[in-house]
């Protein structure tokens, strides 16, 4: 069947499934649809040959077993699908939920974005309106109250003017577009950064809730919930483990106990156990940034009131860097506040997976089976075979890795979960933690654990009928596919939170260094510098040459080329000549000389003058 078509009639089938199930009153996803209808494919007992098309019949009978394993509300094993489906469908890692929320931040802005970049504003009310517009959208980013408040808006208002007057609209509408998104971003960091200072320094900070202490209080407390969620899946998980041992060893308890139904059960609850670690982990890394953060937020506002302090004015090369680092830090709070609660939303939404298990096995029914027993946990089954080791002269072709000799010994992929496969392939599917302290076989690239070193001695003589008996049984229970990571056996059921994953395995360091160098160019080049791809070129060059056939090379000679050669000539260089007179002349222009006698006066009262001219001849001179 073509790939297309195969598409066509799945889709057909899960769609069918899904209205089937619709009329009995549940309401089914095409996910959850699409893995139950892998599910019943894969389980040998279904009848279902995968190697030959499904004819009409098949698929009546495939929907028909699909809706009633879905309809079934007392079955563990349904229970454990859907929350693997969910949990793969509503968790993503630290960095790539960050990363969409920041998505989804900005795509909620961008129409107030548009019309701040968009705006053609002209008058001077037109130019008061985009002013407000752009406080509003600082305030929207920034999360920092609401801008419907007129104390904030007041506030932001003041904080913007101060970086950004109302007169310089006209300088900021000339932008490109580009630089006018780059320009709103950078004043709502710088706001942020001054309204959070204002508001360490009691001044201001309206609408600002106090993020650090909330996420001091959160933490804890949601924490403390999963713990206490962990402690009592293990519990429970110890509990089951304990009575299957029990039917392992006892046939009669075996037939009257359902331990098909107790296996399912203990399957769901170790599921839920590993979605629960996964969210812990998640939170102890907010936990870990909430606290460097505090101290980067109170070191960042310390050097701040150390470069302000009372001054009237002070330069922006030196508060703005800071002031965008506050802000920087306070989204870092928010994006952890609102991780947070998607992990709390998440661990409250897997509870209800969890319901069948009332159901089926009581408290007062697990009392009677648990008469008499001791319930063991992880913990203690590893401390029981703490110094059984395996002994490496007991094997030479496999590879065995122990702590003391390899580098990365906690962080290597160990396939099943952690789990002991020997243990899992013999004792129809029980789960046992695996002692890593035995030692870790080394087998085709993955790593094994067994929960005893005889189960180790077993598994290691004939590792590929365990690891097919182990892929047999997830046939039959689809769900074991995800709680044992056996993804790489049935590749079209990765879930996609796991898909990157697949191939990433940490390989252990136990062998010496070592190096090799190998000849950049071991053969000599072969390039041909005249091989020419382009047939035209090829034409070209060769009309060239055929036009050079018929032609002929000519030389002239002229006159003055003519036993033309070089030449010099010599000059002699100027010198410096000077002439002298006989004797040297000059003229000269008498200067007058005019004097009045008789102006001190006399005895007489009359005073008179005598005018003398004593100015010599023009000859005389």
């Amino acid at each position: 069947m073509p790939p297309t078509q195969a598409e066509c009639v799945i889709k057909n089938i899960i769609r069918e499934i899904g209205q089937e199930c619709a009329g009995h009153g549940e309401i089914v996803s095409e996910t959850l649809a699409a893995f139950v209808v892998k599910a019943v494919v894969l389980d040998p007992s279904n009848g279902f040959n995968m190697d030959r098309p499904l004819v009409k019949s098949d698929v009546q009978k495939l929907v028909k077993l699909c809706v009633s394993r879905l309809l079934d509300s007392k079955n563990p094993s349904l229970d454990t699908i859907k929350m693997q489906v969910y949990f793969d469908m509503n968790y993503t890692s630290r960095e790539e939920f960050l990363e969409e929320h920041h998505r989804v931040l900005e795509s909620r802005l961008g129409s107030v974005m548009r019309e701040i970049t968009d705006n053609r504003a002209c008058t001077r009310e037109e130019l008061e309106s985009l002013y407000r517009k752009i406080v509003s959208y600082v305030l929207l980013r920034s999360g920092l109250g609401s801008p419907t408040d007129i104390k904030i808006v007041r506030e932001a208002t003041a904080a913007l003017q101060s970086i950004f007057p109302q007169a310089e609209l006209g300088t900021f509408l000339t932008l490109s577009k580009k630089d006018k998104e780059r320009q709103l971003k950078e004043f709502t960091m710088i706001v942020t950064g001054i309204r959070l200072f204002n508001r360490d320094c009691g001044k201001g900070g309206e609408g600002i809730d106090d993020l650090p202490a909330i996420l001091r209080e959160a933490i804890p407390a949601t924490t403390q919930h999963i713990d206490s969620q962990l402690q009592t899946a293990q519990d429970q998980a110890y509990r089951y483990t304990a009575i299957l041992e029990k039917a392992a060893s006892n046939p009669l308890l075996s037939m009257e106990l359902q331990p098909s139904m107790l296996k399912e059960a203990l399957y769901n609850v170790r599921q839920y156990e590993i979605f629960l670690q996964i969210i812990l982990s998640d939170i102890i890394t907010c936990a870990q940034e909430v606290e460097l953060m505090i101290k980067k937020l109170g070191a960042q506002l310390e050097q701040l009131k150390m470069i302000v302090k009372s001054k009237t004015a002070v330069p922006t090369s030196q508060v703005f860097p800071i002031f965008i680092a506050l802000s920087n830090l306070w989204t870092s709070f928010q994006d952890e506040i609102v991780l947070i609660s998607v992990l709390s939303n998440l661990t409250t939404r897997l509870e209800p997976f969890l319901g069948t298990h009332e159901l089926l096995f009581p408290e007062k029914v697990m009392q009677n089976l648990l008469d008499g027993l001791t319930v063991k946990t992880d913990v203690s089954r590893v401390k029981e075979h703490l110094e059984d080791r395996v002994h490496l002269v007991d094997f030479r072709k496999q590879e065995w890795l122990f702590p003391e000799t390899t580098a990365n010994f906690d962080k290597l992929l160990i396939q099943c979960r952690g789990f002991c496969p020997y243990t899992f392939a013999t004792a129809d599917g029980l789960l046992l933690p695996g002692n890593p302290a035995i030692g870790i076989l080394k087998y085709k690239e993955k790593y094994y654990t067994f929960n005893t070193r005889d189960a180790a001695y077993l598994f290691a003589e004939n590792p590929e009928n365990y690891i097919g008996l182990i892929k047999e049984k997830a046939k039959k229970n689809a769900e074991l596919i995800q709680l044992l990571e056996l993804h790489q056996q049935f590749e079209t059921l990765i879930p996609y939170s796991q898909m990157k994953d697949v191939d990433k395995h940490i390989k252990p360091i136990t062998m010496s260094e070592s190096s090799t160098q190998t000849d950049t160019h071991i053969l000599p080049p072969t390039i041909m510098r005249s091989y020419e791809w382009n047939e035209w070129e090829l034409r070209r060059k060769a009309i060239k040459l055929a036009n050079l056939r018929q032609k002929a090379t000519h030389s002239v000679q002229t006159d003055l080329s003519h036993m033309r050669r070089e030449n010099c000539s010599q000059v002699y260089p100027p010198k410096d000549v000077g002439t002298q007179s006989k004797r040297e002349g000059s003229s000269r222009v008498p200067r007058p000389q005019i004097y009045i006698a008789g102006l001190r006066g006399g005895q007489g009262k009359v005073t008179s003058g005598v005018k003398v001219n004593l100015t010599r001849a023009v000859d005389e001179t």
